[in-house]
């Protein structure tokens, strides 16, 4: 499945995604991160610009965790409440329409905190964008710049917890400029590639709080390199075994 300019209606093994009219559609970079996020101790999860619900639902999909789901566009964040209602984990999905902004300013003075927040954010800068407004807001960094992104995860995320996104390679020194400015830290990351031949167009790594990491004259970050498809256009194995429990033909 390639990233897709349309929205339509999209099956999985054990969920169904309608995302019309959303900015955002279904897309290979979000499955990649739906299915890598390190999730096997989340017990509440944040989903940042959730679109039409997929990080939310795979989340679901993969863990026992409570989800919430912040969107700010009224359009994409009624197609995400349907599609939570549809599934079979609905009791545990929340959406909630409003800017991370404020939700993060709300929670201030409380105690509640997320052990993961997952988050395909909006990335480009200036630049020409898409006559779709809907696409364009949720593709550019306009309402949620990387800046105010890392100071509501800062917030929001649990001391020992982790957060899990996914960037284009043009727009990764920019947000690891803003990070180095902030309370967060890169512990992980893996480089996508569309094949062997080409180079990495993605990165997906894990933040996490500096003071919950062991004190070392410089922290590791854990790397690694995935390719999406072979030199004959077929999936790898690799992509293979992560998505394996969602697309219907795997």
């Amino acid at each position: 499945m390639n990233n897709r300019s349309d929205s339509m209606a999209f099956t999985f093994k054990q969920f169904h995604i309608d995302d019309h009219n959303c900015g955002m559609p279904v897309s290979t970079d979000a499955v990649i991160l739906g299915a890598w996020a390190p999730l096997t101790r989340a017990q509440n999860v944040l989903d940042i610009g959730a679109g039409s619900g997929l990080l939310s639902l795979m989340a679901a999909q993969r863990s026992a965790a409570t989800i919430t789901a912040i969107e700010l566009d009224e359009t994409a964040a009624s197609a995400c409440e349907r599609n939570f209602k549809a599934s079979n984990w609905g009791e545990r999905l929340v959406i909630e329409e409003c800017a991370i902004q404020d939700f993060a300013q709300q929670r201030l003075n409380t105690q509640i905190k997320f052990d993961h927040i997952i988050c395909n954010p909006p990335y480009f800068k200036g630049g020409t964008q898409s006559k779709n407004q809907l696409r364009a807001k949720a593709r550019h960094t306009d309402t949620l710049d990387f800046s105010c992104l890392i100071k509501a995860m800062t917030r929001l995320l649990a001391v020992d917890g982790t957060a899990s996104l996914i960037l284009p390679s043009q727009s990764m020194p920019c947000f690891l400029e803003e990070l180095t400015q902030s309370e967060l830290t890169m512990t992980r990351v893996m480089d996508i590639a569309d094949s062997a031949a080409k180079k990495p167009h993605r990165h997906v790594f894990t933040l996490a709080h500096r003071q919950s990491l062991p004190h070392e004259p410089s922290n590791r970050v854990e790397s690694s390199h995935f390719c999406i498809k072979e030199s004959d256009g077929s999936y790898s194995q690799e992509m293979i075994g992560l998505i394996t429990g969602f697309y219907l033909k795997y």
